[in-house]
């Protein structure tokens, strides 16, 4: 049997976007378990049969020292729970995690890179460690396999001294089919929804500029915003600025939302102005509800939206862009039916959590396969 141990850095984000993946390992013969910071979550994957091994990495430090601890401590963990395959999730994790992998004398790792993160998506906030971190990601991913969510991402780790032949695309961690289901559309007001963590990179600002841009202009409809901000980003928006908009009347704010298979099929639509991503999983469960989307035209968002199929790509930081694409869904609503449609369509053939699944167990394999050196 071989072990399988996960690093994530928030037991939420294990549950939202790996869980079903584990479960899949765990039902298969594998031996797994997580390695992330126990929050209110933890309870949840222990009861699926995943065991929780407590470890923090903080998302938002940049301290060398700090970081050269964590990645120590990291090392020990390693060596203790001696996995068969380590298997880390996004860019800190990946980062450090292949690092203390190194010193703990694990070979077979799985770098799940989902996206650049907020270091590569306004270059002010990487400040002067931005090429250090670059050269580091770069070095430290050599050795393992590396499943990036989109193409633009591979030729940027590359670019960074990625082997090429060390990457595997696997378009997203995939959408429950079952749980998010298509239904018609709720008489009324129309909804213009945007749902994400509350970030100044998944452009909220853009959004509430664009509902701004249309209540003046006389269009009937409600613009909301779900999730919670996430003080652990420096591109956080703040609870005070949400509630300031709300009380101009220009959005809602919805907050923290569990069952998102019941909140996406009261929009009528759903926006996601992200300046970059790996491969949003709201935008798929949004297409598996048969929601038209709106989102740009930037890494990982260009990989889920067929232009005037499925959706329409607009550009990033363009709030009246947004707005035109908005009017136009709203003032058509046979388009956005057929729009919802082909999403629902593409969600089955492309993205559903049975096909990662099946994609991510092959790089298992592949690696389980190899003879250690």
């Amino acid at each position: 049997m071989a072990s399988l141990l996960f690093l994530v850095t928030e037991d939420w984000y294990f549950i939202s976007h790996r869980l079903s993946l584990a479960v899949a390992a765990k039902e298969a013969g594998y031996e797994v378990a997580v390695a992330t910071r126990p929050g209110n979550s933890a309870q949840a994957i222990e009861a699926a049969g995943i065991r929780v091994v407590p470890f923090e990495i903080d998302r938002r430090g940049m301290n060398p020292l700090k970081e050269l601890i964590a990645m120590l401590r990291l090392a020990l963990l390693i060596h203790r729970e001696g996995p068969d395959l380590l298997h880390m999730v996004a860019l800190k994790p990946v980062l450090l995690g292949n690092l203390a992998a190194r010193l703990a004398g694990a070979k077979r790792r799985v770098s799940a890179v989902t996206g650049m993160g907020f270091l590569f998506t306004d270059g002010g906030r990487g400040g002067v460690l931005m090429p250090l971190v670059r050269r580091l990601l770069g070095r430290s991913l050599r050795g393992g396999l590396v499943i990036v969510q989109n193409p633009d991402d591979a030729a940027l780790l590359v670019e960074m001294g990625v082997p090429e032949e060390s990457l595997r695309l696997i378009r997203g961690s995939g959408v429950d089919l079952e749980r998010f289901r298509v239904e018609p559309e709720s008489t009324g007001t129309p909804l213009v929804m945007l749902p994400s963590r509350m970030l100044w990179d998944k452009g909220v600002g853009e959004f509430v500029e664009a509902a701004r841009h249309l209540k003046e202009s006389g269009v009937e409809a409600r613009f909301v915003l779900v999730g919670a901000p996430d003080p652990a980003n420096p591109a956080a928006v703040s609870k005070e600025r949400l509630e300031a908009w709300q009380a101009e009347g220009l959005v809602e704010w919805w907050g923290h939302q569990e069952r998102m298979e019941t909140v996406l099929p009261q929009a009528h639509m759903v926006c996601l102005p992200s300046y970059r991503e790996g491969l949003p999983k709201v935008l798929l469960e949004a297409m598996a509800c048969g929601r038209a989307v709106i989102t740009c035209n930037v890494p990982g968002c260009r990989e889920v939206v067929v232009h005037e199929q499925n959706g329409y790509l607009v550009p990033p930081r363009d709030p009246a862009a947004l707005a035109d694409a908005i009017g136009r869904l709203l003032d058509d609503a046979s388009m956005r039916r057929c729009f919802g449609a082909v999403g629902r369509r593409h969600a089955e053939r492309f993205f559903s959590t049975e096909r990662v699944t099946r994609e991510t167990f092959d790089v298992y394999q592949e690696l389980l396969e190899r003879k250690e050196t």
